[in-house]
């Protein structure tokens, strides 16, 4: 028995043998190959340099405005502050509404237009495509003014509806792209069986094609949930009545006052990018799947 425990202990490597011999073998590679080691550095500091602001946030948030500008001590006044100027929860309920509402709408256009362009053959199919890729290309910014009249005319500002459509039609011409790419990746035999077990194309988008897009489906989620929660000129524009606030647009209203504190401003900073972090890191997986759809097919 005892020689048996003593080829036990023997066979089992030392800990700290085996931690040595590790670090013994990542400097190996670093000398046989000293490129991927500046590429691991310039990664590094690419990452602190866009971990930074969210430091600074953290920290900058957790001082009052007397402890900010002497660079030291902590404490919680900034975020009783915040929430006793701002309707904090109110606002994200806003955000939340507007952006699911938005994403549900764009995620059925899109995927009805995306399975279309891809599976079915109609006149000016080419043309009605390429008008829909080249709407991608024309900045918000340079037609938010006629858009802003036609909807004043309609009686959509200062609602939840104006902003929903604002960000669905924005939205869609990018989805319906990315929805394109991937049907076009479906094999045909699919749709064709389908198509011979008596599905019609309605029944084969719905039953088929749509179960298999859903990475697709939460990449356009999640990057049109980013997009649609951190803007600030459509909201700016279209809900400006102080029920209908989204995060952003208070923000932005708080910031505008004669004395801005910086630490307020931090605490709500990130308490608005919190979700959408979050959102991300969640669905981070789904959504380098989808955006490699494409590439591996």
């Amino acid at each position: 028995m005892t020689a048996t425990m003593f080829k036990a202990r023997a066979s089992r490597p030392a800990t700290g043998r085996r931690g040595g011999g590790r670090v013994r073998t990542v400097w190996r590679e670093a000398r046989r190959d000293p490129a991927k080691v500046v590429i691991f550095l310039l990664l590094l500091a690419a990452s602190a340099g866009m971990l930074y602001p969210f430091f600074f946030m953290i920290v900058n948030s957790l001082r009052s405005e007397n402890q900010y500008l002497n660079g030291s001590g902590f404490s919680t006044v900034s975020w009783s502050q915040l929430f006793a100027n701002l309707p904090v929860g109110r606002e994200l309920l806003n955000s939340a509404l507007v952006c699911v509402v938005a994403i549900v709408l764009i995620l059925a256009l899109a995927s009805a237009a995306g399975y279309a362009f891809a599976k079915l053959r109609f006149k000016r199919q080419g043309l009605l495509f390429f008008a829909i890729i080249g709407s991608m290309m024309v900045p918000l910014q340079s037609i938010i003014i006629p858009v802003y009249v036609n909807f004043a005319h309609l009686h959509l500002i200062n609602s939840y509806l104006g902003a929903i459509l604002v960000y669905a039609g924005f939205g869609t011409p990018f989805a319906t792209f990315l929805m394109t790419t991937f049907f076009r990746g479906l094999p045909d035999e699919i749709t064709e069986a389908a198509a011979c077990d008596g599905l019609g194309h309605a029944g084969c988008f719905r039953r088929v094609a749509l179960p298999m897009a859903k990475p697709a489906l939460a990449t356009v989620a999640v990057l049109q949930f980013i997009q649609i929660w951190d803007d600030l000129l459509v909201g700016l524009l279209f809900l400006q009545e102080p029920g209908n606030r989204t995060i952003t647009v208070g923000l932005g209203v708080l910031s505008s006052g004669r004395v801005v504190s910086v630490p307020v401003l931090m605490a709500g900073s990130l308490v608005s990018a919190l979700p959408a972090v979050l959102v991300y890191l969640f669905f981070q997986r789904y959504l380098v799947s989808g955006l490699t759809l494409g590439v591996n097919r």
